[in-house]
């Protein structure tokens, strides 16, 4: 197939764009430079001329924080550039897969959230995020919203290679406790969305490692695995802490657990757990330094 990636230079999209091209797909990788979404025209312009059958969304105004003071810049990405790439792909009757957030919901739940949940995002970067979902859903015929959390991988920041860094430098760290999630490990996340693509099984889908944990519980196994596969000297002991211990501008959902409700019931088989990818990633991040 003929896959057009958006935000190809991010954590996910380059590794999607690796998958799909070892799986033997025509791959077109786009980060701002080649196509910046929130031009219309341009959208219009490099879709058409591409016509992929699938465009895989992965761009995104991702600074949650920042998004709270720039409520412009965050639904000018999020919303507006959604808008722009489900025109364009439904002009030449593409696949659209829509990458979305935990952050659609308020949190607040205690227990996990399946796809047809009511959605009620709390701050700016869930709102425009949300507000994405819904202008994807009203123009394309064919789509398929990916919701997914906590997410991690070789390539860009993020809580794991901070946390490894953090661990053999400081003698203690403070962790929140009272938020709980799944991590997802890019690579497992790009490889069901290979799978997905495929098919005619559109909808919203939860996709995440399976099980959950807590940032604190998180930072435990990442320590854990990392003096055995890594050989790591960790100094850092980890000690819980509150969400209050560490004020932010935009809330954070203390329950960003989701359900794989969809996976099952379209006969996907469910996403390896959380711990079974943080293995496979720092056996990655081993190659990787090497």
């Amino acid at each position: 197939m003929k896959v057009l990636v958006t935000g190809a230079s991010g954590q996910l999209g380059v590794d999607t764009v690796a998958i799909l091209k070892r799986k033997g797909h025509t791959v077109l990788g786009c980060d701002r430079s080649q196509l910046d979404i929130i031009d219309l025209e341009q959208c219009q312009q490099v879709i058409g001329q591409f016509h992929p059958d699938v465009v895989v969304h992965c761009a995104a105004y991702t600074a949650v924080d920042a998004a709270e003071t720039d409520v412009d810049g965050a639904y000018l990405v999020n919303a507006t550039g959604s808008r722009n790439i489900a025109v364009a792909a439904e002009a030449v009757q593409a696949k659209v897969v829509y990458i979305s957030t935990d952050y659609v919901f308020n949190g607040l739940g205690n227990t996990p959230y399946h796809e047809y949940d009511n959605t009620d995002p709390q701050g700016i970067y869930g709102k425009s995020k949300r507000a994405g979902e819904v202008l994807t859903q009203s123009l394309c015929s064919r789509y398929f919203i990916v919701r997914t959390s906590w997410v991690y991988g070789m390539h860009g920041n993020n809580f794991v290679k901070t946390m490894l860094k953090l661990g053999q430098e400081k003698p203690q760290l403070k962790v929140v406790h009272d938020q709980k999630g799944s991590p997802t490990y890019t690579v497992d996340l790009a490889n069901f969305i290979s799978e997905l693509m495929l098919t005619e099984k559109y909808g919203i889908y939860h996709a995440s490692n399976s099980d959950s944990c807590t940032w604190y519980e998180f930072t435990g196994e990442i320590f854990a695995q990392a003096k055995e596969i890594l050989g790591a000297s960790i100094t850092a002991k980890i000690e819980p802490c509150t969400t209050a211990d560490f004020p932010r501008p935009a809330p954070r959902p203390a329950n960003s657990v989701m359900e794989h409700l969809s996976i099952r019931t379209n006969g996907f088989e469910d996403i390896r757990s959380w711990q079974d990818g943080l293995k496979a990633f720092l056996e990655e991040y081993k190659n990787g330094i090497k």
